[in-house]
């Protein structure tokens, strides 16, 4: 009997020896709340690398400089005559004629849009009444006029007698402003005006190339 519990002793004691063996060759527990996976190290991104100022940046280039070179090749009233020919004839109480601008200086110039026309008493003096409306039914163009070529525009004049409230003025003629002008040119071609504004005795086309 002794015997048999020493062997049942032996038995218990290399069972619990063999399970503390198989303990110590499994992984150890990491510690509560740490990770196992090794730590990263984050690289800065190409593109937070502040980028250096281009190499092809270019200037703007100066819009005083362009205006001044476009400007000059525009038709101005010291470079152009004026005429006006009646024989368009006329209807309803109204006169259709052409205003002709001729160049009369030594390089070509370009024409282009519409003219300011007015009624004055003379050559120098205020325009009476209402300027010229424009008459939109003929497009612009540009025109290059060369030295003595020409570019007209259609006037209609209508009779100041056919509006009742019209205050009567005489005219000495028209007071012309080339187009992006403002220097002015005189036909001398008498009609009435009305000095009271709101009547338009005038309408104006944008040039033609003859």
């Amino acid at each position: 009997m002794w015997t048999q519990r020493i062997k049942t002793g032996l038995v218990t004691t290399t069972a619990a020896a063999s399970l503390l063996l198989l303990a110590g060759c499994g992984p150890s527990p990491s510690p509560a709340g740490t990770s196992s996976a090794p730590p990263t190290t984050s690289t800065p991104s190409a593109s937070a690398t502040p980028s250096s100022p281009s190499a092809t940046a270019t200037t703007t280039p100066s819009s005083s400089a362009t205006a001044t070179s476009a400007d000059s090749t525009l038709c101005k009233a010291a470079s152009l005559t004026a005429a006006t020919d009646s024989t368009g004839g006329g209807a309803a109480g109204s006169i259709y004629e052409k205003l002709i601008l001729t160049n009369s200086g030594s390089t070509s110039c370009i024409l282009e849009g519409f003219a300011g026309v007015s009624l004055t008493p003379d050559a120098s003096g205020e325009p009476i009444g209402e300027p010229a409306t424009r008459e939109t039914t003929t497009p612009v163009t540009k025109i290059e006029l060369a030295p003595g070529k020409s570019a007209w525009a259609e006037i209609r004049y209508t009779q100041a007698g056919n509006y009742g409230d019209c205050t009567k003025v005489p005219a000495a003629g028209f007071r012309i402003y080339p187009p992006n002008d403002t220097a002015s040119l005189f036909v001398a071609e008498p009609h009435d005006a009305c000095s009271n504004a709101g009547i338009k005795l005038l309408t104006i086309t944008a040039f033609q190339a003859v």
